[in-house]
């Protein structure tokens, strides 16, 4: 298929993915523990509704809807940016340590660090990052080989090995503090959508903006590494700084989007390989269509969770995991 063809394609699958982020965000407006009819949503979105419907619909549902939108964004984002980095197709923030290393800082920072409600939301995707570079940095480390350069199959396997231990690290700090703040961690590690407020959207927005258009820019750089170290170098890549700059933007998408969704796996590793299943794995064409997609996988999958089981329903962690385990394992035999 011929550039052209292909983009006319992604422009297509661009428009179909905001439908599907359209029908599941309205749907999700309309259904949960308080239900609010679908005949009222457009009189409640310009201002005409009572005061339990603006409640319900402003303050409770379009909130989540938003920074579950925009974390599936980010998660997808950082999956896309890692698999072409590492040239392994089962690379995921969640699955190489990157997402425990920020939850263990959230965690420390949560229970050990005096907290000031009101630059609480801010300081968290700061935290976050700085717990997932650390982490970041021990498994490049310990993936990188002198002689073969970054191996993406033992990347895998010291990120799997990192997020355990981290996650072993996690109950030892969670043993050890206060019920009430249990709680909180406990929702987190399930990947429960507890960041629902609006001031997380203005905490999350700002990366994303500055991310997402930082990754486009960088998509022929991403292309070359995808094509081999020595390939990379001969066109004249400047291999090990732009792989750090990379691994850092997909570091800091993760870790944005994890600060207030808590631990969510395998967006990263379903949407980047949907996408390049439909255009290809040219990343100035798939990473658009990532973008969107692992927005509405996330989306859609915290809609599912979210009115399964009243009232609280199931952590959209816990329904993506449903998924992309067997989709991990999926991948795993077929590479």
């Amino acid at each position: 298929m011929t550039l052209s063809a292909l983009i006319r394609k992604q422009r297509l699958i661009l428009l179909v993915s905001l439908g599907l982020i359209v029908v599941t965000a309205v749907a999700s407006m309309g259904l949960g523990y308080s239900s609010l009819s679908f005949d009222r949503l457009i009189p409640v979105l310009f201002g005409h509704g009572t005061f339990n419907e603006d409640f319900v619909l402003f303050t409770v549902r379009l909130p989540r809807i938003v920074i579950t939108l925009l974390s599936g964004m980010a998660l997808a984002l950082a999956g896309s940016i890692l698999q072409s980095v590492t040239r392994n197709d089962l690379a995921d923030p969640g699955l190489i340590g990157i997402n425990s290393g920020a939850g263990v800082a959230i965690a420390v920072f949560f229970l050990y660090f005096p907290i000031d409600v009101g630059s609480f939301v801010y300081v968290l995707p700061l935290v976050a990052f700085i717990g997932a570079v650390i982490s970041a940095a021990l498994v490049y480390v310990f993936a990188y080989s002198r002689t073969n350069g970054l191996d993406p199959i033992r990347l895998v396997l010291v990120g799997v090995g990192f997020s355990l231990a981290l996650s072993g690290i996690m109950i030892v700090i969670i043993s050890s503090a206060e019920r009430s703040k249990v709680d909180f961690i406990a929702k987190w590690i399930a990947g429960n959508i507890w960041g629902a407020d609006w001031p997380f959207i203005w905490a999350l927005l700002p990366w994303l903006i500055l991310l997402i258009p930082f990754t486009l820019y960088k998509s022929l750089r991403l292309n070359l590494l995808s094509l081999g170290e020595a390939s990379a170098i001969g066109l004249g890549l400047k291999l090990e700084r732009e792989r750090l700059v990379l691994i850092l933007t997909a570091v800091a998408a993760s870790a944005s989007a994890v600060s207030v969704t808590g631990g969510i796996a395998f967006i990263g590793l379903m949407a980047p390989h949907i996408a390049k299943a439909l255009v290809g794995p040219r990343n100035q064409l798939f990473i658009p269509v990532a973008v969107l997609l692992g927005g509405w996988l996330l989306l859609l999958a915290d809609t599912i969770g979210r009115n399964l089981v009243d009232p609280n329903g199931i952590p959209a962690g816990i329904m993506v995991s449903l998924i992309g385990g067997p989709y991990f394992v999926y991948l795993l035999l077929k590479k």
